[in-house]
């Protein structure tokens, strides 16, 4: 049996039509024809119920099967995953940042982690102390960080730039331009004074003689000892060798400075003044300093404490002096 079907518009309406020519002849007037569906009166999102589907064969149209058709405007909902929520838009890159930062000494058939999947940041102009008993991978940390001892695995960044992808010889114009150095012991050349151990750096580097005195001189003024710029190692004191030496990590103008024990072989009155000249450097120069210390006192006058324990970093305690200084921090920003 074959039928008329098609979809028509009647009024601006979308309708469906399926009668036998029999039944169109014998309708009432405004009677609704056999076979049509007026889809403007079907609720929203259901399906109307058609008198009969279609199939085509041939190029005829066929009776087919009772069954429900959904209009051609009803489609299903496709659910969407949410959009990511953007990134703060004020927010600065860290000036140092490490990705899973894994270390394994060797020796033979025996493996140490000295590192195992250290992911920190620190941001430009931190001051930022390193704790943890000893062998807990303080120092292989800090020499992962500078560049002056490979990794197993994982990743540093400084400024954006990934440390070990540099090849040896740009790693290491890259951690003389951006890097100052501070250790336990002094490192100072004996036979040199004050300002020509400062300005050695420089030379090495190429700066003009001239202007590595002038700089020297000034990083000396920086740390207090311009008066004992002509003095040799042996004519100063423990306290004004560490000066002599951070005034060294200073004077080509790096943003970060690497410290390991720089109070270790002080007494603590010149602890406290190594500290708070630290203190002063990093708020006039906006320096970050980071500190690998045993000492609580050197620990607690920076703005944070990064806590080690068997190669991993653990939470640091929430005391109420942490707080003290989150709040601070929070209050500059």
């Amino acid at each position: 049996m074959s039928a008329n079907c098609s979809w028509r518009s009647s009024c601006g309406r979308a309708v469906w039509r399926s009668s036998r020519s029999s039944s169109c002849s014998s309708r009432r007037p405004g009677a609704a024809r056999p076979g049509r569906t007026d889809l403007a009166s079907v609720p929203n999102g259901q399906a109307p119920v058609l008198p009969r589907t279609t199939r085509l064969f041939q190029g005829r149209v066929h009776a087919a099967s009772i069954t429900h058709i959904k209009p051609p405007s009803v489609r299903a909902a496709v659910p969407r995953r949410p959009a990511p929520e953007p990134e703060p838009s004020g927010a600065e890159p860290p000036l140092v940042a490490t990705d899973r930062l894994r270390k394994t000494y060797r020796s033979g058939d025996l493996e140490t982690e000295a590192l195992r999947g250290v992911d920190l940041a620190i941001r430009q102009g931190e001051r930022v102390a390193i704790m943890g008993p000893s062998g807990c991978g303080k120092t292989t940390l800090l020499n992962c960080l500078s560049g002056l001892e490979d990794p197993t695995s994982g990743t540093v960044r400084i400024q954006g730039t990934d440390l070990y992808a540099l090849g040896d010889r740009e790693r290491t114009r890259f951690r003389a331009r951006m890097m100052g150095f501070v250790f336990q012991s002094f490192n100072l050349l004996p036979v040199l004074t004050a300002a020509e151990n400062v300005e050695l750096p420089l030379l090495v580097t190429g700066v003009r003689s001239r202007s590595a005195r002038e700089q020297a001189l000034e990083a000396l003024r920086l740390v207090g000892l311009s008066e004992r710029a002509e003095h040799t190692p042996a004519e100063l004191s423990g306290g004004e060798q560490q000066r002599v030496a951070i005034a060294r990590s200073l004077v080509h103008d790096p943003p970060i400075v690497w410290a390991d024990e720089p109070t270790g072989n002080l007494d603590s009155e010149n602890s406290q003044d190594i500290m708070a000249l630290i203190e002063r450097l990093n708020a006039e120069t906006q320096k970050t300093f980071v500190i690998v210390t045993h000492d609580p006192d050197i620990a607690g006058r920076c703005h944070r404490t990064i806590r080690m324990a068997s190669g991993q970093v653990v939470p640091e305690p929430v005391t109420p002096r942490a707080k003290g200084r989150a709040r601070a921090a929070e209050a500059k920003r």
